[in-house]
């Protein structure tokens, strides 16, 4: 009963999903442990504080979605539309997650505990975007986006210009794939009037945005490659990652839509873990 009601809650939160982003705060991390090295108690709280806004923002996600998701066959089988799980297991979930999260932001640090009931609020308000703006997708980036920024300064108790390039990296890698994935709800979201990029620009342009965030993606860890002097490893990693992101524009382009669980699943899991291994990598073997 446990593992099932485990396994039940990771669906909701999509658990799997975490293989995007987890790996960019990790790197974050990294670097910052160059410049400030931290204890295993530090690392502890900070992985806690990532697991606690996710789960949090994922939740709050799915019981703001409840009347669209129920109405969409994509989404209809999920945990909580499904029946699975009810609403008020879920608003628990999301209490407990955000005062976990807000908990461990203050065993970090004040800085951390100040950052961390805005944190969450982007994080939430993002799950109303799609009602009114097209520009959903690029909020959802830059929710997320704020991952590696959060873990540099839970390290070094401050701000460095430089780890803006790795959130921002984050973030339109993000905002790309995700505008690929809603590709797949055209249909729906224009029955719905919801103001998803594809549905209101059309396919076409909104692989084009994509691709365009992709290419943003690339540049910015190239500058991550110069602004802390990392090594061959990472930038030959860069140039594998370049070669993935525009692997996943040849697989879903106008009419041929069939493979958008490949390259959003498989080909991002493989960026995303190829970056936390070219920056350990470069790290200790440069050390």
């Amino acid at each position: 009963m446990l593992v099932r009601s485990v396994v039940t809650y990771g669906r909701l939160i999509k658990f799997s999903h975490t293989v995007f982003a987890l790996p960019f705060a990790l790197s974050a991390l990294l670097l910052a442990h160059r410049e400030a090295p931290i204890g295993w108690i530090k690392l502890i709280w900070i992985v806690l504080a990532m697991a606690g806004a996710r789960s949090a923002a994922m939740g709050f996600n799915r019981l703001v979605d409840y009347d669209i998701d129920i109405k969409n066959p994509r989404t209809a089988s999920r945990p909580l539309t499904s029946g699975e799980i009810d609403r008020r297991s879920v608003l628990a979930l999301i209490l407990i997650s955000s005062g976990a999260f807000i908990f461990c932001a203050a065993m970090l640090g004040k800085l951390c505990l100040i950052l961390s009931v805005p944190v969450l609020g982007v994080l939430f308000v993002y799950s109303y975007t799609k009602r009114f703006t097209s520009f959903c997708h690029l909020v959802l980036g830059f929710g997320i986006g704020l991952a590696p920024l959060g873990a540099w300064v839970a390290v070094s108790g401050g701000i460095d210009p430089r780890i803006l390039l790795l959130s921002g990296a984050l973030m339109t890698y993000i905002a790309g794939f995700d505008i690929l994935y809603a590709c797949q709800d055209v249909d729906f979201d224009r029955q719905e009037d919801l103001f998803s990029l594809p549905s209101r620009w059309g396919i076409r342009a909104a692989l084009t945005v994509s691709a365009l965030l992709h290419v943003v993606t690339a540049g910015l860890l190239f500058l991550t490659w110069i602004a802390f002097s990392l090594g061959t490893i990472y930038l030959v990693s860069v140039g594998i990652i370049a070669a993935l992101l525009a692997l996943e524009h040849i697989l879903v382009r106008p009419g041929h839509l069939d493979k958008i669980n490949i390259a959003f699943f498989h080909v991002n899991s493989v960026i995303s873990i190829l970056l936390l291994a070219a920056v350990w990598m470069d790290l200790w073997i440069g050390s």
